[in-house]
C-alpha cells in the first residue's frame, strides 16, 4: 500500500478543508459553544472520518471531553468548524447558524469524497487488524437462543394439542357420503415442522456459541483465528470448543452428528438428502426406495429416515446437550455469552484475562460487572 499516494488523493478531494490553525480559530472558546449542523448528518461512519482526518491526513484531535469522544477543528476558507463525535452521533458543528449551514454542506461533501479516495487505506487497516488481537467479536448468542426457544415452545404446544385431541374425530355428511377426519394427524405434522425449525435454529446457535466458548478458553486469539473457525464446518467448531475425550461429550457429538446429517442437512438440501434418499426404482412390486433397509449404516439417523423422525427424541437430545454444554468448567462461559450480551474481546483472551474469569462463576460475575460498567460509560461518553 502506498500510503502517501492515497493521502495525496484524499487531501486533494478534501481541499479546501484543512486543519484549523491559530489564524483560523480566533476565539477558540467559541467552538465549545458550536451547534450541530444539518449537513453533518450526511457524513460517513464516524470511524472512517476519524481514520481519514486524524490517522491518514494528520489533523489534530483535540481529545475527549464530557459526552465527546473526539474533536477535530477544521478550516474552510478561513472559517473554523468542528468535526466531532458526540454522544448523539458524528457531526459538523458551527458557531453561526443558520449562516454557516451552506459551508457545512460543502465540508460534508468534501469529506465524503475524501473517504471514497481513502478506501484502500481503510482496507489496509482492516487487514492489519485481522492479524492482531485488538478486535471485538459480536455476541448474538442470546438472540439466537431466543429464536430456538421460541420454536421449542411452539413445538411443545402443538405436540400437547395433538395428544389432547388424539381421539377426536370430525364427521361430515354430504348427501349419502360421510367423511371422517382426525385433527390430530395434521396437528402432529405441524409439530414436526416446528421441531425441524427448532433443530435448525439449535445448530445456528451452537455454531455461534462454539466460537465464543473457544475464545473464552483461549483457543482463538486473533481475527484470523476466528475467521478460520467461522468458515469451518459445525464439526470443527464443536471439537474446538469441547473436549471429545470426555465420554459424555463424545456421545453427544456422535448423536448430534447423526441429527445434523439426517435431519438438518436433509431438510436444508430441499429434502433430497445426499444418500439417494429421494429416489424410488421401478419394479414388478411397484416403486421401491433406492436406499433399501439393509443398506443402512451405523451412521443412519436412529430416530427414523428422512423427515420421518421421532421429533420428541431429537428435541430431548438437543435439550440434554444444552444442559451439558453449560456444565462443569463451562458454567462461567454461560454467564458471559448468554447473559451479559457483551462482545468477546480478543485482547482479553490473549492476555489471560478470560482465563482468570473462567476460573469460577464468582470471578466471571465480578469481571462482567466491571465490563458492563465500562461499556455503559463508553456508550454514554462519560470521559
Amino acid at each position: 500500500m502506498d500510503k502517501k499516494s492515497i493521502a495525496d488523493k484524499a487531501r486533494t478531494a478534501l481541499s479546501p478543508v484543512k486543519p484549523a490553525g491559530p489564524e483560523t480559530m480566533g476565539d477558540a472558546r467559541a467552538l465549545f459553544m458550536a451547534k450541530r449542523t444539518d449537513a453533518g448528518r450526511s457524513l460517513p461512519a464516524y470511524y472512517l472520518v476519524y481514520f481519514l482526518l486524524v490517522d491518514l491526513l494528520g489533523f489534530k484531535n483535540s481529545g475527549q471531553f464530557e459526552k465527546v469522544a473526539w474533536s477535530v477543528p477544521v478550516d474552510y476558507n478561513g472559517k473554523a468548524f468542528v468535526v466531532e463525535h458526540r454522544k448523539l452521533g458524528l457531526g459538523i458543528f458551527a458557531t453561526d447558524l443558520p449562516a454557516d449551514e451552506p459551508d457545512a454542506e460543502e465540508i460534508a461533501k468534501r469529506i465524503r469524497a475524501a473517504v471514497d479516495a481513502a478506501k484502500p487505506y481503510f482496507d489496509h487497516l482492516a487487514d492489519q487488524a485481522a492479524d492482531t488481537s485488538r478486535l471485538n467479536v459480536e455476541n448474538r448468542a442470546a438472540e439466537l437462543y431466543a429464536r430456538h426457544e421460541y420454536f421449542l415452545i411452539q413445538y411443545e404446544a402443538k405436540r400437547a394439542e395433538a395428544e389432547a385431541r388424539r381421539k377426536e374425530r370430525v364427521t361430515k355428511k354430504r348427501g349419502s357420503v360421510t367423511t371422517t377426519a382426525f385433527p390430530a394427524i395434521s396437528i402432529r405434522r405441524e409439530a414436526k415442522w416446528l421441531a425441524l425449525s427448532a433443530i435448525e435454529s439449535f445448530f445456528s446457535w451452537t455454531e455461534h456459541v462454539f466460537i465464543h466458548i473457544a475464545i473464552l478458553q483461549g483457543a482463538l486469539l486473533t481475527g484470523r483465528d476466528v475467521k478460520r473457525l467461522a468458515n469451518a464446518n459445525w464439526h470443527d467448531k464443536f471439537k474446538t470448543a469441547l473436549d471429545l475425550s470426555d465420554s459424555d461429550t463424545r456421545k453427544f457429538y456422535d448423536e448430534l452428528t447423526i441429527v445434523r446429517q439426517q435431519l438438518r442437512n436433509f431438510d436444508a438440501h430441499g429434502s433430497f438428502g445426499k444418500n439417494r434418499d429421494a429416489f424410488s426404482f421401478h419394479s414388478a412390486a411397484g416403486a421401491v426406495p433406492l436406499r433399501l433397509p439393509y443398506q443402512r449404516t451405523s451412521d443412519d439417523f436412529r430416530f427414523g429416515r428422512g423427515v420421518e423422525f421421532v421429533d420428541h427424541d431429537a428435541i430431548e437430545l438437543i435439550r440434554s446437550f444444552t444442559d451439558h454444554l453449560w456444565s462443569g468448567a463451562r458454567t462461567p462461559a454461560k454467564l458471559y455469552i448468554q447473559e451479559s450480551g457483551l462482545p468477546l474481546i480478543l485482547t482479553q483472551a490473549a492476555d489471560g484475562t478470560y482465563a482468570d474469569a473462567m476460573s469460577s462463576e464468582e470471578a466471571m460475575t465480578e469481571f462482567m460487572d466491571y465490563q458492563m460498567a465500562l461499556h455503559d460509560r463508553y456508550a454514554n461518553m462519560d470521559f
